[in-house]
């Protein structure tokens, strides 16, 4: 069954079923309900619940942890996760870490890392049985290219084996779903390399054209393969569909200067340090 039970999310984070059921309680974590109403969590639940344990053991007051996640949630750009983040306490605030940007999601000395390597491998058995049960028993009949889909993001941190086996079930399903090309994209250039990965950023684009994610994908893929500047070009469309996409602002200035370009480079750059900045 997609999701993990509470008595495995228990096992997981080292709780009782009784401290898991009273987090979802107080809202620090959102799971869905299976067929018979029984609470069924995401890997991102599972963060979120770790991730607010730290803040508690933090005397951060629940109220706050809450309130903190929330708005959180909300910031992160489309496609970016908790489990991605590294969420710290200095003095009296939370502080928020993603690459070079750090900021308060709202407004503690104690530095508490989140990482979340030691929870994917206590996540990954329970993910990969679910996963194997439900395609033993038959259910790609009543499973949607986006239930296919959804499944794989949850499965991504935990099992990406499995993972990338849903987005092609997804993709045999609907071989335009752009956001599956997207997701099997990243996995295969991880796992495989740039080359793997390329067809399937190219197919994103191709099904959704305004997607600056598939663009700057693609951006990278080519980078990696030595091919400047069609990889300039894919990060010259990223920016222009969103220019406030910083990463693509940085690799496009790099390249303009690689390539002897260096108006444009400046341009890039200036756009780059301005987005940086972080909040004030």
């Amino acid at each position: 069954m997609k999701g993990y039970s509470t008595g495995e999310v228990a096992r997981i984070l080292e709780l009782t079923p009784g401290q898991v059921r009273a987090s979802v309680r107080a809202g620090l974590a959102q799971p869905g309900r299976g067929p018979r109403g029984e609470l069924r969590f995401s890997f991102q639940d599972l963060v979120s619940l770790k991730t607010a344990r730290g803040l508690l053991a933090s005397r951060i007051p629940a109220a706050r942890v809450r309130e903190t996640l929330e708005t959180l949630r909300r910031q992160l750009p489309r496609g970016r996760r908790l489990s991605g983040v590294r969420i710290s306490v200095e003095g009296r605030s939370i502080v928020v870490s993603d690459g070079a940007a750090r900021w308060q999601p709202e407004s503690g000395q104690t530095l508490f890392d989140f990482g979340v390597e030691d929870l994917v491998r206590r996540a990954a058995p329970a993910a990969r049985e679910s996963f194997r049960q439900a395609t033993r028993q038959g259910a790609e009949p009543s499973l949607s290219a986006e239930d296919w889909y959804q499944w794989g993001c949850e499965l991504e941190a935990a099992a990406p084996q499995e993972a990338a086996e849903a987005y092609r079930r997804a993709l045999a399903l609907d071989p335009a779903h752009a956001d599956a090309h997207i997701n099997l994209g990243r996995l295969l250039h991880e796992s495989e390399g740039p080359a793997a990965a390329e067809a399937h950023y190219r197919r994103a684009v191709e099904a959704r054209p305004e997607d600056p994610t598939a663009a700057f994908d693609l951006g990278v893929a080519l980078e990696d393969l030595g091919r400047s500047e069609e990889a300039l070009s894919a990060y010259e469309k990223a920016v222009a569909l969103d220019p406030g996409n910083a990463d693509a602002h940085y690799n496009a200035a790099n390249l303009c200067e690689q390539l002897g370009l260096l108006t444009d480079a400046l341009r890039h750059l200036k756009d780059y340090r301005t987005l940086t900045r972080g909040p004030r």
